[in-house]
């Protein structure tokens, strides 16, 4: 069992903050060509319909950009993960191909503008 706590000074600088954890048995592929087609259809709504300017705005790159503005970070200098995803692909860069669970993981990022992470539990040490 994992126990998962959030730091004081995340609760009193960002006392909205809401976070979820999930754990599940995965097996993992080098590839999954139906996935890269989701991430390509994405790619082409992305580039049609957004602009640097309006992607700072999408609801949760917002409020994460606020989020690190309040822990001192410079959201210019130290983009979430979900707005840089957004802007490289916006450069007309395509993604790194990582794996399956990797390259799930970015494009839920994209598609919900949230930064999201994926760990393997196996190779977590502590609390």
């Amino acid at each position: 069992m994992y126990h998962i706590t959030l730091s004081e000074e995340i609760k009193r600088l960002c006392p909205a903050f809401q976070g979820v954890a999930v754990m599940a048995q995965v097996t993992n592929s080098a590839h999954n060509a139906e996935l890269w087609r989701e991430i390509d259809a994405f790619t082409r709504e992305l580039r049609a319909g957004e602009t640097a300017e309006s992607i700072k705005q999408q609801p949760a790159i917002a409020a994460t950009r606020e989020a690190y503005k309040r822990c001192g970070k410079d959201p210019s200098r130290y983009r979430p993960s979900a707005e840089a995803l957004r802007r490289r692909l916006m450069r007309g860069l395509e993604l790194y191909q990582i794996d399956t669970l990797v390259d799930l993981i970015n494009l839920v990022s994209l598609r919900t503008g949230y930064s999201i992470g994926g760990f393997d539990a196996d190779k977590i040490q502590g609390d």
